[in-house]
C-alpha cells in the first residue's frame, strides 16, 4: 500500500481562526479529515502531521524520505527562512510537493522567496484546502505511472 506523508509547519495549528481572510476558514483538522477521506478512497496510507518546531519538521522530512512514496509539506513561514529545511528535501528522494494555502507571491515582498521551491517536484499556492486534495491527486497520477 503506498504512504503518503502531510507534513504542516508552524501556526497551522491554528487554522480556522488565524486571518480566515488569508487562509481561509477550513482548520487543519477539517483538511486532516479530507485528506484521509481521499487516501482512505485509494487505499493508501497517510501520516498527517503539524508542528511549530523547525527542527522537528526536519526530523520528519527525513522520516517522510525512508518511509514514505511522497510528502506534501507546508512549510508555512520557514518556506521563507531556513536553508537546514532546504537541505533535508534536497536530501531524500521521494516525490515532492510544496503546498500553500495563500499566495505567498500575491503577499509581503520576504513571502516571494521559497527555499522550498527548489527542492520539491512542484508547488501548488493560492487555492486554499483545494491545494491539498490537488496535490493528492498528483501524486497518485504519479505512483499509478
Amino acid at each position: 500500500m503506498p504512504t503518503i506523508h502531510i507534513l504542516n509547519g508552524p501556526n497551522l495549528n491554528l487554522l480556522g481562526t488565524r486571518e480566515p481572510e488569508i487562509y481561509g476558514s477550513d482548520t487543519l483538522e477539517a483538511i486532516e479529515l479530507a485528506c484521509r477521506a481521499f487516501t482512505d478512497a485509494h487505499q493508501t496510507e497517510l501520516l498527517f502531521a503539524q508542528t511549530n518546531h523547525e527542527g522537528q519538521l526536519i526530523d520528519w522530512v527525513q522520516r517522510a524520505g525512508a518511509e514514505a512514496d511522497a510528502l506534501i509539506l507546508n512549510s508555512a513561514a520557514y518556506t521563507h527562512t531556513s536553508i537546514a529545511l532546504y537541505d533535508t528535501l534536497k536530501a531524500i528522494s521521494i516525490f515532492k510537493i510544496e503546498v500553500h494555502l495563500s499566495n505567498p507571491h500575491a503577499r509581503e515582498e520576504f513571502r516571494h522567496r521559497s527555499f522550498v521551491s527548489p527542492a520539491v517536484d512542484g508547488v501548488i499556492t493560492g487555492l486554499g484546502s483545494d491545494g491539498y486534495r490537488l496535490a493528492l491527486e498528483a501524486i497518485m497520477a504519479r505512483l499509478a505511472d
